[in-house]
């Protein structure tokens, strides 16, 4: 019998992939050899957490098309560990899609198949996925409470980037014995002599009256490097020519200019994707918490720059003028912008923000509004530009790179828009190619009449010259798989009608299908002209269905 494998590792940073398909492999194959199984082709997941349903996994994804496909090439699918495939109650939403396609799901802990009829084993697959829903809850749990702990008990800086006027210092050896012997150092906040003065400036003066635009025009006025100016290396996407509003906001809040260690200002919260489909799963959105659930350190942990009492001066002048911290609650449905990211201004070159107006999505760039005028940049207080006013004419544009008298242009396009491979690459990346062209050669034979018995064996050798080409890419470090130009070529043509496709997707599907394309759009206010540019990488080189207002690659 032939396999298809699954398995997922969390996260790449902090586990080795190799070294955790390799073991989930050889429980695979444990279960499997004894009863004549060989693993055919492999579905593995990188750095995904597993609160993600398997269709927003890409390789799970890829696993739950091919179980549509009756030339698949594999009879049946075993999975390594239950608690890195299913969470919580994936496995009900998924296992249905095996026993309607016939493919049948092996676990080791369940010492074989699962039998769909079987209550005794649907219970043991639901167990697996509470045990790995509270084994997720639990350790998110007992890591916060020890990083609060740590906090308020010993004022330790928990991480991150340094608040501007710090800078880290190194405080020796790390407390845990086990962090220590692996050279890991315990670090903390110190005065950076440059900054700390600006601090002590923006509070003064605002203290003194002055409102947060008139402190932001001062600064950039007297030549003063804004944070992001001042590191610039940490803050690549901004441009740092002036003071923000913003950013003296920010700085005037901060509680750890007071010399306490301050903690579980935001939190991470899972938000349902959709209201009406809890199936799809969640997006993690980061949200401030109040200033009840804030954990201050019961001892100054590092110098301050103001003392308690101006800070909390600066924190009433805020309240009365209402310009302090309010807590904003998640919308029920949130807002779709198509072009989200995608637009920017072509006077300051920022990225135009999405605001809805009158119940249709607007983008509009308020530079002047948010940074100080004392560089004298040509702006107007506000651009704005309908999303209806671009959308539209984009998807044409789009569809014209798909027609017949354009198609060959585009294919050449989109082949040279790959990066090169080294030579050892290109030579993994021709044994795949050649291993398509066998396995389409091979269905061809069958369909002609050719014995099935001796195609099958044909099939699973040229399968399994192609898992080991593939393994040897992954042992490189290469994600991307440059296609040729045939295999775009049939990728492309796939697509019968892209632009009615476009029309009818679902806008946050259209916002991912644009981003996918590597689209970048330049409005120029003065010429009323939006520039559009292309750049799609080649992993997002690929086909989208768009059916019942879901996409799925």
């Amino acid at each position: 019998m032939n396999f298809g494998f699954y398995g997922r590792v969390s996260t790449e940073d902090q586990q080795d992939p190799e070294a955790s398909r390799a073991w989930q492999l050889s429980r695979a194959r444990t279960l499997i050899e004894p009863a004549g199984g060989r693993i055919v082709q492999e579905f593995f997941d990188v750095g995904l957490s597993r609160s993600l349903p398997w269709k927003r996994r890409p390789e799970a994804a890829l696993l739950l098309a091919a179980l549509k496909d009756p030339n698949r090439g594999f009879d049946a699918v075993v999975i390594g560990e239950p608690q890195r495939a299913f969470y919580g109650n994936q496995y009900g939403l998924t296992f249905p899609l095996f026993v309607h396609y016939g493919v049948t799901l092996w676990v080791p802990e369940v010492g074989g198949p699962i039998d769909p009829d079987s209550e005794a084993h649907d219970l043991v697959m639901s167990v697996f996925g509470g045990m790995s829903k509270g084994e997720r809850t639990r350790i998110r749990i007992r890591v916060r409470a020890a990083m609060g702990s740590q906090a308020v008990m010993e004022g330790r800086f928990l991480g991150g980037r340094p608040p501007y006027g710090y800078r880290i210092v190194d405080l020796g050896e790390h407390p845990n014995p086990g962090k220590a012997a692996l050279g890991q150092r315990l670090h903390g906040l110190d005065l950076d002599e440059n900054a700390a003065p600006v601090v002590e400036r923006i509070f003064a003066e605002f203290v003194a009256g002055m409102g947060i635009y008139a402190v932001a025009e001062g600064l950039t006025r007297d030549g003063i490097a804004c944070p992001s100016a001042h590191d610039p290396a940490r803050n690549s996407h901004r441009s740092g020519i002036a003071w923000s509003k913003s950013a003296v906001r920010a700085i005037l809040t901060n509680p750890r200019y007071t010399g306490h260690q301050v903690w579980n200002r935001q939190r991470k919260q899972e938000i349902l994707l959709d209201v009406d489909d809890v199936a799809l799963g969640h997006e993690t959105k980061m949200r401030w918490n109040d200033r009840q659930a804030w954990l201050r350190s019961t001892e100054p942990s590092h110098p301050a720059i103001v003392t308690v009492e101006t800070f909390q001066l600066a924190q009433d002048q805020l309240a009365a003028a209402g310009h302090g911290s309010k807590p904003r609650m998640p919308r029920a449905t949130p807002r779709a912008y198509q072009l989200r990211g995608l637009l920017f201004c072509g006077l300051c070159q920022r990225r135009m923000q999405g605001n809805f107006n009158h119940g249709v999505p607007h983008y509009r760039c308020r530079f002047p509004n948010e940074y100080a005028l004392a560089n004298h940049l040509e702006h107007p207080r506000a651009v704005y530009l309908r999303e209806n006013q671009i959308v539209p004419s984009l998807d044409r544009w789009l569809a014209t790179t798909f027609t017949p008298d354009r198609i060959e242009d585009t294919l050449d396009r989109l082949a040279d828009a790959q990066p090169d491979t080294d030579a050892e690459t290109s030579t993994e990346t021709r044994i795949l190619a050649e291993c398509d062209r066998k396995v389409a050669n091979y269905r061809a034979a069958l369909d002609a009449g050719t014995d099935p018995k001796i195609v099958t064996e044909w099939i699973v050798q040229v399968q399994t010259e192609k898992t080991l080409a593939e393994a040897r890419l992954r042992q490189r470090g290469t994600g991307a798989k440059r296609l040729s130009r045939e295999q775009i070529k049939y990728i492309v043509t796939t697509l019968t009608d892209i632009t009615q496709v476009i029309h009818d997707a679902d806008p946050r599907d259209k916002a991912e299908i644009y981003s996918q394309l590597g689209l970048r759009l330049t409005y120029h206010p003065g010429k009323a002209a939006v520039l559009v540019e292309a750049r799609p990488a080649p992993a997002s080189v690929c086909v989208r269905f768009v059916s019942e207002g879901r996409s799925i690659p």
